[in-house]
């Protein structure tokens, strides 16, 4: 089994994984930049180590800073958390190669999977269906008009190794498919290093469903549920929930025998992620596979009683999974509001030192994750993101008013959070009656 555990990450999910090492008697590594030097999140790990400046890319973003770090500390394995270098195919075959056990899947997987068009292909030839639109990138604004005149307007040109959001584009006529293209292009080449599109064309008021899964090197898949995480903004995801009051048990066996077919078309290994939408008529639609522990894990773990880290350690040392999907039980309901440090009308990221926080008190019924105390400073150089706050109860009903009264128990000084607009959508009668889709925020609360 893993000895010492180096966490390549920063905030919140750095407790949430050491809490998993502790069970399991794993030390632990945390690295962090200059600007984090005095984060909460570094008291709780058994060893840290400064891997470079503020600037992310100098630092988080640092295959060499953090491999050192590793053989400094005498780490045998490494967790990319999620974001940062977490789904990079080259850092993954960075750690293998220096001797080092990888929390993930295999760097081969992540690299051919790095590519939407590929997975997409890929979904196809396992028997789901994939949003419409193209499988190969387009090459021109001239292919996307075409596109257009033939299957109609409104599109979308997504990029083919893009991710977290960024670089999904949208074309309402042809005229404004140059400008969209150089963009998407520009937004690609920068962000991800290269600037490849394809097109998908829009399915209208979308709920977006994923499917949690682990899987392991014996070809065992079982699925830990799906979640509803149809409240965004700007395709960022804010409150996420399980199971969806939507998705009928016919069609979980559906989502459940898709995603263990595309995963093992994958060959892939470790714990993930199958992203979809479902359309106002009931269609499912594969869009892509996020390849990393993911934000709104919790809520999938409060639902199955199942520790979804542990497992990712385990299966990294090549153990199997210990059961079949027969085995997993989903009961009761859980949900999660994501906080960030934003000003609640206008999103703008509010930076600034912590004066004082005060949090919800914690069960078997509530869970927050967080890496905060007062006096601690939220750095302007990273994702904004405070805390997640996760309720748990019998049904839909009583999960959704744990979490209200958490939220309005929770306090924070010192920066603005978005506590407020969570409290907003947990609120609304929409919400509550289960009628929701990707344009909730923008609809119901006016917010863009």
């Amino acid at each position: 089994m893993i000895k010492k555990l180096l966490i390549a990450n920063r905030g919140e999910i750095v407790p949430r994984i050491i809490r998993t090492c502790r069970e399991m008697g794993v030390a632990t590594v945390a690295v962090h930049s200059e600007a984090d030097k005095n984060a909460p999140f570094l008291d709780l790990a058994d060893e840290t180590v400064l891997i470079g400046p503020a600037n992310p890319a100098l630092s988080y973003l640092s295959m060499e800073a953090i491999i050192q770090a590793a053989r400094q500390t005498g780490a045998d394995a490494v967790h990319p958390g999620y974001g940062f270098l977490s789904e990079r195919g080259a850092f993954a075959q960075a750690v293998t190669d220096a001797g080092l056990v990888w929390v993930g899947p295999p760097p081969s997987v992540l690299k051919a999977i790095s590519s939407k068009c590929y997975t997409r292909k890929l979904a196809v030839e396992a028997g789901a269906e994939v949003t419409p639109g193209t499988l190969e990138p387009v090459t021109s604004p001239e292919e996307v008009v075409a596109f257009g005149s033939e299957h109609g307007y409104p599109l979308f040109l997504k990029l083919d190794k893009g991710g977290g959001g960024k670089g999904i584009e949208r074309v309402s006529e042809p005229g404004q498919a140059a400008e969209v293209f150089k963009r998407a292009g520009s937004i690609g080449q920068m962000a991800f290093g290269s600037p490849d599109c394809y097109i998908e064309t829009v399915v209208e008021r979308p709920r977006h469903i994923e499917v949690q899964f682990l899987a392991d090197a014996a070809g065992n898949v079982v699925c830990l549920g799906e979640r509803e995480c149809s409240i965004q903004r700007r395709h960022q995801k804010i409150i996420e929930e399980a199971l969806s009051p939507v998705v009928d048990p016919a069609d979980r066996q559906r989502l459940y025998a898709n995603t263990a077919a595309i995963v093992k078309k994958m060959g892939y290994v470790g714990a993930g992620t199958l992203e979809g939408l479902r359309s106002q008529d009931g269609k499912y639609y594969f869009m892509e596979v996020n390849a990393r522990l993911q934000v709104e894990h919790p809520v999938s773990e409060f639902l199955t009683g199942v520790d979804i880290v542990r497992h990712q350690l385990e299966i990294a040392v090549g153990l199997e999974l210990p059961w079949s999907q027969s085995d997993i039980k989903t009961q009761g309901h859980a949900i999660e509001a994501r906080i960030y440090a934003e000003d609640p009308e206008t999103f703008y990221p509010s930076p600034g030192v912590i004066s004082k926080v005060v949090l919800p008190q914690t069960g078997d019924n509530l869970r927050v994750d967080h890496a905060l105390a007062d006096g601690c400073t939220v750095p302007p150089y990273y994702d904004p993101m405070l805390a997640k706050v996760i309720a748990y109860d019998q049904d839909r009903p009583k999960a959704i008013a744990r979490l209200i009264e958490a939220l309005k128990a929770f306090q924070v000084e010192g920066v603005k959070t978005t506590i407020s607009v969570n409290l907003r959508i947990l609120e609304h009668p929409s919400f509550l009656a289960g009628e929701m889709d990707t344009s909730f925020i923008a609809e119901h609360l006016g917010l863009t």
